[in-house]
């Protein structure tokens, strides 16, 4: 069943879409940039529907200044405070909850390692994680490797080059991406420290052809201790918000075996 629900956050009242269920694990869903809780193509919405009808209660939120929420939006560096009063309204919402775990879209996925411990949470899935910031419009260093790998090794690609079909300047423009240094590493580092320091067991869930999970993965493989996300799930598609057909059939899956494994 589903009902809407109002709460405060620092003197501002806040939106939030309960879908209920029976379970005594609930789902936190976090959306990614400035989309509302319905999120885009519906993605939240829909998986928010799947994951009450396996049984598990679903709390969707707009963050300040976002959607039907009042205030200004904080971004999701400044969105700790929204993280934990929708926490808060829905265990107030579903008192008989005993776990409460963060899923997350690229940014959301961030927030939730940032200020899910803060939050209470007992777990967090990351999806598509935003772990390297780069100007605005271009795509990570490490998207911009698979892409020219992926064309380097196909018969396609070796065709477009043979016979002048290549666009150089965005060939030279990509080149100069790889070789030079990336726009601010820190966002990463901080993921980093803030997952050694919460502890918080995490799942991730990537897209393949997705730019922000190819950066992601880089970035976690670069990262010198293992363990802190316990296992990561593919999801073949290149659609970041998992809207192309089929893929909220697989993403419901690939929830449903991270949640198996953070509460075994």
């Amino acid at each position: 069943m589903r009902r809407l629900t109002a709460f405060p956050c620092a003197g501002a009242a806040l939106a939030g879409s309960l879908d209920d269920a029976a379970g005594a694990t609930g789902l936190l869903l976090v959306i990614g940039g400035s989309q509302t809780r319905i999120g885009s193509h519906r993605m939240y919405e829909r998986l928010a529907r799947s994951l009450a009808e396996n049984g598990y209660p679903c709390f969707r939120f707009d963050r300040r200044g976002v959607g039907d929420s009042a205030g200004e939006d904080p971004g999701f560096k400044g969105s700790g405070p929204d993280l934990t009063a929708a926490a808060a309204a829905f265990r107030a919402e579903c008192p008989a909850l005993t776990r409460l775990i963060g899923f997350g879209l690229c940014d959301g996925a961030t927030a939730l390692v940032l200020f899910g411990d803060a939050a209470g949470l007992d777990g967090l899935i990351l999806a598509n994680p935003w772990l390297v910031e780069t100007e605005s419009g271009e795509p990570p260093p490490a998207a911009i490797r698979h892409h020219y790998r992926k064309q380097l090794l196909s018969v396609a690609g070796w065709k477009k080059i043979l016979t002048g079909a290549v666009n150089y300047k965005k060939l030279w423009r990509g080149v100069r991406s790889i070789s030079s240094r990336r726009k601010d590493e820190s966002l990463g580092q901080d993921v980093l420290q803030a997952l050694l320091r919460h502890r918080l067991p995490a799942e991730a869930i990537l897209c393949v052809g997705d730019a922000t999970a190819i950066a992601a993965e880089a970035e976690i493989r670069r990262w010198p201790y293992d363990g802190l996300i316990r296992a990561t799930q593919t999801i073949d598609t290149d659609s970041h918000t998992f809207a192309r057909p089929g893929d909220d059939a697989m993403l419901t899956t690939a929830v449903l075996s991270a949640l198996a494994e953070l509460e075994g």
